[in-house]
């Protein structure tokens, strides 16, 4: 008897367990009897479909969904096409729904579930109005205004959930409502602030990789505003200790491109008959040399590099004539030699050392 009734109790409490992790909607969707009411579950920015419930004779229906602590649940509800609601389901939830076929819904029992709403219905409020503007003018106050908005209520609660799908708003299937880049900074805002109360929540995990995501955009674009703007294909190889050094950082009046190939014994010879002399005698008159070598076998390359001591700047990617600055500068063989003047690429590629030498004592007088 005795185990009989702590079988019965163990059985109790697993119902109850089980009852705790409901959330529960009781809905009627008028005009619609006998009909379908399609569930589904946000996934990211698009919906996975959980089951279909049909109403009773008078369009009332009755549906339970497991909801696991902290980890509350995005559910739409769909009538054919329609959608016809937007819930925020919490553990133990226990939500009230009126709807009509048209999209039409009013919600009760969850502060959370009503926030959705509002926020939904604002949402919805904008895109008809969008449609309906006559002018692009119109048409941009209106998207500022509910920008403006939805910057606002994302401000304004930032340990609410509902804001996920305010970020998600879109304008159309390519563009999004937070579309400038510095709304990474909207979303990381956002993401921090919810991990601190739904840590172990799908959506917020999710916000926050699109939150990294932005960021990451964000700083490539500032780091694109700072470069300095040139007039020549960039360069950015790494060089002796595998440091990157980028053309565009080297301040002189004139730049030599260099392409060489450590390989070929007198291309080897040149730096030191004809490059270097070169470099000697200009370079406290204004002039840098930026060396690619297109050699695969980099040992060789450094190996070379330090046993003539060149000293200006040389670069190696290992990647040979599939190398991007090959392509970049069109070098159909080596050696070749381009020039930058001020800021400004010099077309075509300088055959010898006597033409480089003339070219250079004009631009680099005393």
């Amino acid at each position: 008897m005795k185990r009989s009734k702590i079988f019965l109790a163990a059985l109790a409490i697993l119902a109850v367990s089980s009852c705790g992790n409901k959330a529960r909607i009781e809905g009627k969707l008028s005009g619609a009897p006998a009909h379908e009411v399609i569930v589904k579950q946000l996934n990211g920015t698009s919906f996975n479909i959980l089951d279909t419930v049909k109403t009773a004779a008078d369009g009332s229906f009755k549906y339970k969904i497991d909801v696991q602590k902290g980890q509350p649940e995005f559910i739409y509800l769909f009538h054919g096409d329609t959608r016809i609601a937007a819930l925020l389901l919490e553990k133990g939830d226990k939500i009230s729904l009126s709807a009509d076929t048209l999209g039409n819904y009013e919600v009760s029992g969850s502060a959370e579930a009503e926030k959705l709403e509002s926020v939904d219905k604002a949402y919805t409020k904008f895109m008809n109005d969008l449609a309906k503007s006559q002018t692009l003018e119109e048409a941009n106050r209106l998207y500022i205004d509910h920008y403006r908005a939805d910057v606002n209520y994302v401000l304004s609660n930032p340990y609410s959930l509902t804001v996920i799908p305010v970020l998600y708003e879109k304008l159309s299937d390519d563009v999004d409502v937070f579309s400038r880049s510095t709304d990474a900074l909207i979303f990381r805002n956002a993401a921090d602030s919810l991990k601190t109360v739904y840590p172990d929540s799908r959506y917020v995990k999710a916000l926050a990789k699109q939150a990294q995501e932005r960021i990451k955009l964000l700083e490539l674009e500032n780091i694109l505003k700072a470069a300095p703007e040139v007039n020549f294909p960039e360069l950015n190889l790494p060089d002796m200790t595998g440091e990157r050094k980028s053309l565009s950082s080297i301040d002189a009046k004139v730049i030599l491109v260099h392409f060489w190939d450590a390989e070929k014994a007198e291309q080897k010879m040149l730096n030191i008959d004809a490059i270097l002399p070169i470099y000697e005698k200009y370079h406290d008159r204004g002039l840098e040399i930026y060396s690619v070598c297109v050699s695969v076998d980099k040992a060789l390359w450094g190996s070379v590099v330090s046993s003539q001591k060149l000293p200006w700047i040389n670069v190696n990617d290992g990647l040979g004539g599939a190398s991007p600055a090959v392509n970049l500068y069109n070098v159909g063989s080596t050696p070749a030699t381009y020039m930058i003047v001020d800021g400004e690429l010099r077309t075509d590629a300088l055959q010898g050392s006597d033409a480089i030498d003339r070219t250079l004592g004009r631009l680099l007088r005393r």
